[in-house]
């Protein structure tokens, strides 16, 4: 069974659990603002469902609320930033901000971040430099824990959902292409989601823990724990791969290793690059084409009756326009969730 919940509502409790967990005000209302815009987004697995976890991690100590990261190189176009641990949101946006300026003032930023707990939707951050004329491509791997993704021909995990996002000025500030994807073929906050529903997986999604094909979305959350297999077989694989090393060794933030500490929490290294495509091309030509090409696709005769060819970012507002007028879903399994992170920091819902 699901509920709605009202946006206002949900923003309030995301507010107080965080709080609860030791967030400073502006940070709670930071890292609230992101988990609800992911579930008014449709990204219901990167939305307030995380709190549960983000509670836990605070009170081991692997997320430090309060700490909002330090610049550790600022030699143009390099940025890098040392996230301390501190809420991934909160890290990251205060980074992109940073990048965005670097660009604007010289026209590209190469920007690395790591040591970041869960930095949640990377598709915000592609938002926010589209939002400012910008083209970003963001590569952002996970380490802290066991490996989630198998390699292709492989049978357990050995790389993180990896996930890169590429955003671009769309016709309006308000209508961005922004792609945002995992590399592996389901977030593994989709199977969570999927588990709280009590729903089977689609086949050939995710392999049990002796490597063989299961509907089962427990497999992930149970020891010895499944793998989930990687998008477009052995190109996925190199896809999460490489950003494995962009994101992991380019920023010194390291890869997934087996000898490494695994202190089962969330660490994200994001590896980025910001250009203003007025340094790239012709601005007036660059914005025609852009409009030109989306229209293009979408103009493609639909292989399915009222399921017309959307471009990236088309279903992300449209999801915030019926979640808006509706209320946010919010299954048994998340809502509980929400009830046990609330109690476990004193917090009344």
């Amino acid at each position: 069974m699901s509920r709605r919940i009202p946006e206002a509502t949900l923003l309030d409790i995301a507010r107080a659990i965080l709080k609860g967990e030791g967030a400073p005000p502006a940070e709670a209302e930071t890292v609230a603002r992101h988990l609800v815009d992911a579930n008014l987004k449709g990204h219901d697995s990167h939305g307030v469902g995380m709190l549960e976890t983000y509670v836990r991690h605070a009170k081991a100590g692997t997320l430090k609320p309060a700490n909002h990261g330090v610049v550790i190189g600022a030699a143009a176009p390099f940025l890098q930033i040392d996230g301390e641990r501190g809420h991934g949101q909160v890290v990251a946006q205060d980074a992109t901000r940073r990048a965005i300026a670097a660009a604007q003032a010289g026209g590209a930023c190469i920007l690395a971040v790591r040591n970041a707990h869960h930095m949640g939707r990377i598709g915000t951050y592609g938002e926010l430099a589209a939002e400012a004329g910008l083209v970003a491509i963001l590569a952002v791997n996970v380490v802290g824990h066991r490996g989630l993704v198998a390699p292709h021909g492989g049978g357990d995990g050995r790389l993180g959902t990896n996930p890169l996002c590429i955003a671009v000025p769309g016709p309006t500030v308000a209508t961005p292409f922004v792609l945002d994807m995992a590399t592996s073929k389901v977030a593994v906050g989709k199977i969570r989601v999927a588990m709280n529903k009590g729903e089977q997986l689609p086949e050939d999604m995710v392999l049990d823990a002796q490597g063989q094909p299961t509907l089962d979305p427990g497999t992930m959350f149970r020891e010895p724990s499944g793998a989930v297999l990687p998008i477009g077989e052995h190109k996925g694989y190199g896809l999460g791969l490489a950003i494995d090393i962009l994101a992991g060794a380019l920023t010194g933030g390291g890869t997934l290793q087996p000898d490494r500490p695994r202190p089962g929490t969330i660490t994200n290294n994001l590896f980025g690059i910001l250009v203003d495509p007025a340094r790239t091309a012709d601005l007036n030509f660059f914005r025609s084409e852009v409009v030109a090409i989306l229209a293009y696709m979408r103009d493609s005769p639909p292989r399915r009756s009222g399921a017309p060819v959307v471009t990236a970012g088309e279903p992300e507002r449209a999801a915030v326009a019926e979640r808006q007028a509706n209320g946010i879903p919010l299954d048994d399994g998340t809502w509980g969730s929400l009830v046990a992170a609330a109690k476990e920091v004193g917090v009344g819902i």
